[in-house]
Formats: C-alpha cells, structure tokens, sequence
C-alpha cells in the first residue's frame, strides 16, 4: 500500500534541563524513548532539533543586570546615552534595558513607528493617517504623542510600552527622555551616544549613525560579547537573542554549539544505523495575521546545524504541472506524468514548474515548523522530531 502521510513533526518530551547536563546523550534518549513508547521508526534523513533555550540553559550562558550595567557603563561611559530602535517586550527587553539604565545617568530612549522591528504596535497607520503624521520623517515627543494618540495598550499583553519603559528607567536611577522616529539620525540631536537595539538591520544603522557624525556607535550585541565578572556571553550575538530568566538576569543566545549537532548526529547513528540532521533552533520567521507580530525576535533562526540541512527547497508546484503541463491528463494518467516530471526534475532553479514554492532556506523553514511545534509554554517538548520533510510524491 502506498503512503499517505507525508511530514509529520513531533513534540519531543525530554527532562527539564540544568546548567552542566550532557545534552547531547539526553536528546539521543529522549528521541529513542519516545519512538519506543509511541511505537514509530526513524529513518534517515529525519530532523531532529532542539530549542536553543535548553541549550543556553545547559551551557550556563546567563548574565544579570549588574553584569550589563557594567559592561554598558565601561563601553559607553555612563554619561547620557541614546537607546534606540527596541523592541516592545517584557521577556525579551525589560530586564535588558534595566541593565543599561543602571550603567548610564540618561537614556535617550527612541521607539520605531508606528511599531517596533517585529510588529508590536504603538500606534496603527490608520491612526498616523488621521492624524496627518509622516512616520518616514516625523520625530514624535512624548507628549506630542500623548496629544495625538492617548494611551495605547498592546493587544494581547495590554501594556503601555512607552509608560513601561520609561517607568523602568526611572526607577533604575536613570534620566528619561522619549522621542518616537524612524530616521536613526534624529538621535543625533540629542546625544552622540548611541546604542542601537534593532536586531535584523543593525548593521544598517550602525553605519547609518556612524557616517552622520556619532561620536559613539555599539549595538545589543556589542553589550556581553565577553564575560563581566565570570558572567555568561557570546562572542557574536552578545545580548541579541536573550530572554529573560528572573527580573535581575537573562539567559543569553546560546555559544558556539556546532560540534553539539554533529556529537547528535554520530550518537544517532550509532543507536540507529540512521543518518539523521540535527539543528538547534531559535525563533520561527512568520508573521501574526491579527497581532502583526513577526515573531524572529532572535538573530537567528538556526543556531547550528548539521550540513545537510544547508540549502533550499528544490521542488516542483504540482499545481502548475497539473493546471499546464499535464491539463489533458487525470487519473492515474496524470499521477504516472508528475511522479516521472518529479523523478527527473533535476535542478530547478529559475523553472517556471517551481513558482510558488517557498523561496527560503530549509534552516528558516524547518526551523519555523519546529518553533511552532515546541511552542513557548508548558508543553514540555523542547526537542522536535520531524520526519519526512525531504520526500516528494513519489516516495
């Protein structure tokens, strides 16, 4: 009988990790453990991954605030300072932004509008329509914006970011001032001091800055990039990618962890007599219909992966064949024509045959479809099986 299931991914229980436990032997048994308990094989090329938390967790790559504040205050010179370009999230920010405000005597705090990098509104463009405000080139006060708009309350936490924030710097002993703009170079009006949060278009902005005449230009990830005081960090994203763990520390991007998919993969394959891929991934890249939250919070969406997970997906739209190439056929006539088009499809880079397929790379598909599965709650499966991603119709 032929198959009739296609991809299939699995939440993959495991045990709550802790700071020093041998990941690596904890995946290869939770994936064969819960194989057995289900009772479904594994084959090669399966996809096994694991949510760069607990591998931030089990390398102990944490800081706390005292630890941003003084590597902010020995970067930056604890003097005013702008902060500009965050994104709106306790988890995410708050704990972040505590830190610098210890490190620094004003914060400059400049929001994006009418939301931040990955969508979370302050204010919506049909109101900035109304109200005759060009986000492009407009620099908005704090009480201009209060004029305009009132209080704005995000949609599903119901807080008001720009209170927030700046609540939190006050009460971090830090001066406050809160100007809303999208031109990085407005920040420059006020200080030459500039620490830039975005993640995605940092390095834009960076230079952006530093050709417009700041004195001083860092980024998140020039904050912990070395350890303070024995404090975790990492070397290519410092504070990019961090999470809150408690209101005084945050856990950091997981470091270098390639040789942890590749000590999974040989552990796989010697259990199994299966070559497996293994990716350790961080936030998905998908858009929220409703919030409009673009969820890639994260520098990256794959920490590591094994090589063969490199690439793109090299498909066929069976739609198109069907609705041109093959119109004259049904049936099994026309399943035979697409499963030989499939057989012989070779490279399809530029082919008609492949419009509409998703042009992006299998690490930031893949791991979507695992952000989504694991979720970021209390399901307990930070580890994802998926199995059958790399087959077609044919097989």
């Amino acid at each position: 009988m032929e198959r009739k299931v296609g991809t299939t991914s699995r939440g993959i229980r495991g045990p709550i990790i802790r700071q020093g436990d041998d990941l690596a032997d904890i995946v290869v048994k939770s994936v064969l453990e819960a194989a057995e308990s289900e009772g479904f094989r594994l084959y090669d090329r399966d996809i096994v991954a694991v949510t760069e938390s607990v591998v931030a967790r089990a390398q102990g790559n944490y800081a706390s605030v005292d630890d941003i504040a003084e590597d902010v205050r020995r970067k930056l010179g604890g003097e005013t300072v702008g902060v500009i370009f965050p994104i709106l999230s306790r988890n995410r920010f708050a704990v972040c932004l505590r830190g610098i405000a210890r490190g620094v005597k004003k914060i400059v705090l400049m929001l994006s509008y009418p939301s931040d990098e990955v969508g979370n509104e302050l204010v919506s463009l049909d109101r900035l329509d109304e109200a005759g405000v060009n986000p492009y080139s407009d620099v908005l006060t704090e009480a201009k914006y209060r004029e305009l708009f009132g209080e704005n309350l995000h949609p599903f936490t119901l807080v008001d970011y720009v209170q927030y924030y700046g609540d939190l710097i006050r009460e971090c002993g830090a001066e406050v001032e809160i100007i809303l703009a999208n031109n990085p170079r407005a920040i420059l009006s006020y200080t030459k001091t500039v620490l830039t949060c975005d993640i995605h278009s940092r390095a834009r902005t960076k230079r952006i800055l530093r050709q417009a005449g700041a004195e001083l230009v860092l980024g998140l990830d020039d904050i912990l990039n070395a350890p303070v005081n024995g404090s975790g960090y990492n070397e290519r994203f410092g504070l990019l990618g961090s999470n809150k763990s408690t209101e005084n520390s945050v856990k950091l991007f997981p470091k270098e962890c390639g040789d942890l998919v590749l000590d999974i993969q040989q552990r796989l394959l010697a259990a199994t007599g299966k070559h497996m891929e293994v990716m350790v991934y961080g936030d998905g890249a998908f858009k929220d219909p409703v919030g409009k939250i673009w969820e890639l919070a994260d520098p990256s969406v794959s920490v590591a992966h094994t090589p063969g997970l490199e690439g793109t997906p090299n498909e066929l739209k069976l739609k198109y064949l069907a609705d041109n190439d093959f119109a004259d056929l049904s049936g099994e006539a026309l399943k035979e024509a697409i499963e030989a088009r499939i057989r012989a499809k070779g490279d399809l880079a530029g082919s008609m045959a492949s419009q509409g397929t998703t042009p992006r790379r299998l690490t930031d598909l893949i791991g979507s479809l695992c952000d989504l599965t694991s979720g970021s709650g209390d399901k307990g499966t930070p580890i994802i099986l998926v199995q059958g991603y790399f087959d077609n119709y044919t097989m």
